[in-house]
């Protein structure tokens, strides 16, 4: 999602009087929603700090739905989230941790769950409809999403990252930004690949193929 000026994000459409709390949020959720690929059957929220504060007042629970609703930020139809999550068949639960913590003041943690698996996500809305992810599937990364991004889960085996760039290589594709997590050594581990060019889904289908890959998403602006 990419915002032009300052009335993309506070706009007539946009809910709520800050772009902190609602454009943010939206993409937060659209995010969870976009790696975790389909409609899940049930959404928890966590909110932290000043989002636990104020997320009423300010439209966040209703953005961060829409976002995992795969609404963006200047859908109309964000202003009834809750009613088409619940149309949708989608459980939709919040908890608030208003106490400081060692989470950024606007952070929302969301857990997606369906019968074909659970996902988590942690993200901060940083300002002017900005966001950091701060981790994903528990691994402690930093993706903006400003750019065309590759998430590419696989076992910390040798070669695979070499692998994973020859692919993107062979396709024209340049790395603008590269960063690896893992749980432990030879374990499960996670790239995240920020490239200046689009990424096809021909593409993607060849990363799919490469050894010890087992789950790949792709994040656009």
């Amino acid at each position: 999602m990419h915002y032009n000026s300052i009335f993309d994000i506070i706009g007539p459409i946009m809910v709520g009087p800050s772009s902190s709390h609602t454009a943010g949020a939206a993409r937060i959720g659209k995010t969870a929603r976009d790696i975790f690929g389909r409609r899940p059957k049930k959404a928890t929220i966590t909110f932290y700090g000043s989002f636990a504060q104020t997320y009423r007042g300010h439209g966040t629970d209703l953005a961060i739905v829409g976002g995992i609703l795969d609404l963006g930020a200047d859908d109309e139809r964000i202003i009834r989230s809750f009613e088409i999550a619940k149309e949708q068949g989608v459980d939709i639960e919040f908890i608030t941790i208003p106490e400081e913590s060692d989470y950024h003041p606007n952070t929302a943690k969301i857990r997606l769950v369906d019968d074909q698996g659970t996902f988590e996500l942690v993200g901060i809305s940083i300002g002017g409809g900005k966001i950091t992810i701060t981790e994903i599937e528990g691994f402690k990364i930093s993706l903006s999403g400003e750019s065309p991004t590759l998430l590419v889960f696989h076992h910390d085996r040798y070669g695979a990252i070499a692998r994973v760039a020859h692919v993107l290589a062979c396709n024209k594709i340049n790395v603008g930004h590269m960063e690896v997590a893992r749980k432990s050594k030879g374990e499960l581990a996670l790239m995240v690949i920020e490239t200046d060019q689009d990424i096809t889904e021909e593409t993607l289908e060849d990363v799919k193929k490469i050894d010890h890959v087992y789950n790949v998403a792709l994040l656009n602006p």
